[in-house]
Parts: C-alpha cells; structure tokens; sequence
C-alpha cells in the first residue's frame, strides 16, 4: 500500500493536470484582458480571505512576477468574513488608497466561494468597472449556500470563474475512516495564477509591449532593476519594493 504522502503527490498531480486542461481556454481569454490593461498603465488587484490569502500572495511582489499587481489584504485574517458588509469596508477603504480604476482587473480567491467578504469584494470591483476573475472549487461551491446577503456564491457574480479542480473539504487522501488530509486549493491555486501571469507575459511579448517583470533581488543588480520597474506604480502598490 502505498504511504500517503506517495498517495497525495499522486493524486494532487492528476488534479494539478485536469486543472491545467479545465482552466486553458479561460486563460486563454484572460491574458489578452490582463495585458491590454497592463499596456495601458493598469494593475492587477488579488484578493483571498482567510487562506486564500496565502494564494492571493503569491504574485504579489515577487521574482519572476509582475511589478504591476498588488493586493487587498484583510487585517483580520479572514476572522470577520461573514460579518455583514465587512468586506464592502475592506475594499472601499482599499480603493481609497490604492485606486480601483475601470479596466484593470481583480483576482478573488475563495476555496469555497460562499464567504461574504470575496463576495463583498467581487460585488465592489464590478460595480467600479473592473473585470472580476473568480479562483474557486467549483465542486464544492457548487453544493454549498452561500452566506452572502444577497445569496449568490462568487462563481454567480464572477465575470470569468477559474477553477482548481479540488474537491469538497480540499483535502484528499484518507487518513482515518471519515478524515481527511492533504489540501490541493493552495498548491493548484498558485499553480493557475502562475500559468495566467505566464500567459499575459506571451500576449505582452506578441504585442510588442516590455515586461514590466521582478527580479530576486539577491541577483546582482535586482534591487535597482525593480526600483526602476517600480517608479511607474510607486502610489499603487500594496507591497513596497525594497
């Protein structure tokens, strides 16, 4: 038999697959949105609640991503999300700071698609005229009420839903009769932002547009290169460069 860790590396590479198959023809659509705003000046905003936060991060400021993508954080951790209209203040006062400008597009990342505050935030964002991109598990959103005044789950107000493939309660390997372990929202998650900020790379490449792309900043000349990158959106950036 084998170990469980030998059983989730199996099944989380048949799911991280079917997700690369699943989500092609949906990033196929986006990256041409994402870098056309991107041309024009524009950001990308992410947002996660609770650990979706985690997936909401990671191209956020770092080597090999864009310096152009910047993110909605919630102080409390995802502790409050159900509080009614919490989510509606979070990025109300984000749009403050930050600027939502229509055109741009938003990332919201929710495993289970029912919590308000993606919800909140995905409602405020379309409202302002940006695209909505949802990243959720379609299977379990789609079995789950939402807790949102108004009823809808994230994939309902979405403009374009991406989905990582997981299944109700994210983890996958059985490790006692009735539990449980082993997630895949975080590792596909990150997976399918990575493979869209890829994609947007190509079209801004086909376009004759620059790469307004990080780099680690232990190379040799890095922090000066991402400085210099990072002029451009120095007000916009939820994330300073160093």
């Amino acid at each position: 038999m084998p170990s469980l860790a030998a059983t989730y590396h199996a099944r989380s590479t048949e799911l991280l697959n079917q997700a690369w198959t699943n989500n092609a023809p949906t990033i196929a659509r986006l990256a041409p949105i994402i870098g056309a705003s991107m041309a024009q000046g524009g950001v990308v905003h992410t947002f996660g609640s609770g650990h979706s936060e985690l997936i909401s991060r990671e191209i956020i400021g770092r080597a090999g991503g864009f310096v152009c993508v910047t993110g909605v954080i919630d102080p409390t951790g995802g502790f409050i999300e159900n509080l009614p209209g919490y989510g509606a203040r979070l990025i109300e006062r984000y749009d403050r700071q930050y600027q939502l400008i229509p055109g741009e597009v938003i990332i919201v990342i929710s495993n289970s698609g029912k919590n308000g505050s993606p919800i909140d935030v995905a409602l405020y964002a379309k409202q302002k005229g940006l695209t909505v991109v949802a990243l959720s598990c379609l299977a379990m959103s789609r079995v789950t009420p939402s807790q949102h005044s108004g009823g809808k789950r994230l994939f309902e107000v979405a403009d374009h839903v991406l989905d990582n493939g997981g299944v109700p309660g994210d983890a996958i390997v059985e490790v006692a009769p009735g539990l449980n372990a082993g997630p895949t929202s975080t590792l596909i998650g990150c997976s399918v932002l990575n493979w869209l900020m890829l994609a947007t790379m190509d079209w801004l490449k086909a376009n004759g547009h620059p790469l307004p792309v990080l780099r680690s900043q232990n190379l040799p000349g890095a922090i000066e290169h991402n400085r210099e990158l990072g002029k451009k959106y120095k007000a916009r950036l939820s994330r300073q460069l160093a």
